[in-house]
């Protein structure tokens, strides 16, 4: 059994204790994401809601009452963020969002800027915010990890997060580029990494990327495993859903 896949199992096992029924025969095996509803001819998905919280460094996606919140962590560098983003639960919880059953909160970290050497991670934190100003940063976020760059060899240039930002409709623009040029959210930058760090509590480092604080609980490391597995995120979200004080207890 591969290492992952151990650690899914050991994730649905030990949900499964604390949210009776969360888990099916056959859990913890990677299989492929559940498809959306079926659409009326043309329709197209309605537009997510896109904010900047009052305290100035969480981003916030979706519909503010939904009754699932997601806060993520991630560094845009960071290639375990990919793998949870790309082929883990984050198709999943971008669909969940998008259907208005959960919302997604974002804190951008860039500290492996300072371990890895270069800018990648405070050049993409900056051009992200950008694109919260456009409106587009749910699509830009996804497309930046769907062709994130090798960690090693800090590929978040300015041209290619310009060329990245022309795969998202209606993102190029003269204040866009200008933005992601000039770094113009800089400060930005500089408060979310202070957040990320605070948000480690006794470890001025931080809490890790990915980490995940579902309805104000951190997932523990024992269940870290169900990030990764696209099925079984999906149903701990809606067990969470269906049954909030089990997991708030």
């Amino acid at each position: 059994m591969s290492v992952g896949r151990g650690r899914r199992r050991l994730a649905a096992v030990a949900l499964n204790l604390i949210l009776p029924g969360l888990v099916s025969s056959g859990c913890g095996e990677r299989t492929p994401r559940e498809p959306p509803p079926k659409k009326a001819a043309h329709a197209k998905p309605a537009k997510l809601s896109e904010k900047l919280d009052k305290n100035g460094t969480t981003i916030v996606v979706g519909n503010t009452k939904a009754p699932v919140t997601v806060h993520l962590y991630e560094d845009p560098r960071c290639p375990v963020c990919q793998d949870f983003e790309v082929t883990g639960g984050g198709p999943a919880l971008r669909v969940m969002t998008q259907r208005g059953e959960a919302k997604t909160e974002y804190t951008l970290a860039s500290f492996l800027d300072q371990r890895a050497g270069g800018g990648g991670s405070k050049r993409a934190v900056n051009a992200l915010r950008a694109a919260l100003e456009a409106g587009k940063f749910a699509e830009y976020h996804a497309v930046l990890y769907r062709y994130q760059p090798a960690e090693a060899v800090d590929g978040y240039t300015d041209a290619l997060l310009l060329k990245l930002a022309g795969k998202v409709a209606g993102l190029r623009g003269p204040a866009f580029d200008s933005a992601v040029k000039t770094m113009r959210y800089r400060e930005f930058v500089d408060r979310s990494e202070r957040a990320y760090e605070r948000a480690g509590g006794d470890d001025p480092r931080g809490p890790g990327t990915p980490t995940a604080v579902v309805n104000g609980l951190q997932v523990p490391e024992q269940y870290y495993g169900v990030l990764f597995d696209r099925r079984l995120f999906t149903q701990f979200l809606k067990a969470i859903r269906n049954q909030p004080g089990q997991w708030s207890s």
